[in-house]
């Protein structure tokens, strides 16, 4: 029999989270042997892999744990690692019985799964990108982010994930899976991650085709254990290229939120980008239009790219009984872009700057849609 005191113990490191993971450990069986002998814990773990990027982070929260009991005066931790076939298990039990290279995003998944297009580069797509992310994650949602853009990746620059260096951490990987690493509560991956090799200072670059560039998306969909989402977000590089092809065959159920700027030229190319993923089966939900008109300190208003755009692609994208709106109009921001060159979302650092606010507005408008059962087959037994 287990005595109290112990009982309380091994409850309160049980509940700590795994920080990769985003699970207790207690469900993860990660917790070993728990002793208390006059007010002394003797608490054992095991790390799913040798080196493991969050060891001193899991010690120390079990530790912290582990004392705050009533009655526990010190803590003895000792951090072990998994076998293979406890890794193996627990792998399966990540899995929840999905097969390897399975598909965890398809059809009858309750994870909504919105594709960020634009068709022209350099609008400003993958900054609004990682700050909506980080806006529906400060909402409460679980929300994932895939860099799809792997000629251009960006995201880990703009959420802060990167070293002194300015490279990206290379992921954990738990036997065949891979654990994406999370910035502001939002789980992210992207191939600059796998691209730093030993000894170098930089990130490699990518020249790939049409097949690999399908690979490399895919694998992202299926191998990175992004766990229980609410929204996977996808950052799509320019045009209407392969990934934007692989992506529709991948996830033709998709949502799209189309990014543009005020200029004619950006809008006409942006509703391209949208008709080409409505021909593939995905359904454009919304419009962003980025580097709006911003008002100067004086009161002037600076519209440095004209106006009209963001109103002029969700116009050409409506249909009869499909409305597309114009969710948000972003000025143009300094601590929008400073906030980007920082790796501190400008939702984060400055979220009473105009830029911010429309980008929240946009999270609201996108928030409000949860993901839910309607027309989802239930695996109900007789």
């Amino acid at each position: 029999m287990t005595d109290p005191l112990t009982g309380r113990v091994r409850a309160a490191v049980s509940a700590v989270t795994d920080p990769e993971l985003r699970r207790p450990l207690g469900d993860l069986d990660m917790v070993r042997g728990i002793a208390v002998d006059d007010g002394v814990a003797a608490v054992g773990i095991a790390l799913t892999i040798v080196g493991c990027p969050a060891a001193d982070r899991i010690e120390r929260e079990v530790r912290d744990a582990a004392a705050s009991v009533s009655g526990i005066h010190s803590v003895d931790v000792t951090v072990g690692v998994m076998s293979p076939d406890e890794r193996r298990s627990l792998t399966e039990k990540l899995r929840g019985g999905r097969a390897k290279r399975e598909m965890p995003f398809g059809p009858d998944s309750l994870t909504r799964v919105i594709a960020v297009t634009s068709g022209k580069g350099g609008v400003g797509k993958s900054t609004v990108t990682a700050n909506l992310a980080v806006a529906l994650a400060a909402r409460g949602l679980r929300v994932g982010l895939v860099d799809a853009d792997v000629h251009g990746f960006s995201i880990p620059g703009l959420l802060g994930l990167v070293d002194a260096d300015g490279l990206p951490p290379a992921p954990t990987k738990l036997d065949d899976l891979i654990l994406p690493p999370v910035a502001y509560g939002v789980k992210v991956i992207s191939i600059g991650m796998f691209l730093r090799r030993p000894g170098e200072d930089a990130a490699g670059a990518v020249a790939w085709r049409g097949p690999m560039l399908h690979r490399t998306v895919q694998q992202f969909l299926t191998d990175v254990f992004f766990g229980d989402l609410d929204v996977l977000l996808l950052d799509m590089p320019p045009g209407t290229g392969d990934v934007a092809i692989s992506v529709g065959q991948l996830l033709p159920h998709a949502d799209v939120l189309v990014v543009t700027t005020p200029q004619a030229a950006a809008a006409d190319v942006a509703v391209r980008s949208g008709l080409v993923a409505r021909q593939t089966g995905q359904r454009p939900i919304g419009v962003i239009e980025n580097m709006a008109a911003m008002t100067l300190p004086d009161g002037t208003v600076l519209d440095l790219f004209g106006a009209g755009g963001g109103e002029a692609v969700a116009r050409a994208l409506s249909t009869q009984g499909n409305e597309v709106p114009l969710l948000a109009s972003v000025p143009l921001s300094t601590a929008l872009r400073t906030g980007g060159d920082d790796g501190r979302p400008v939702v984060i650092a400055q979220p009473d700057d105009p830029a911010a606010r429309a980008i929240e507005a946009a999270a609201a408008a996108l928030a409000v849609r949860p993901r839910g059962l309607a027309g989802k087959p239930l695996p109900l037994g007789v």
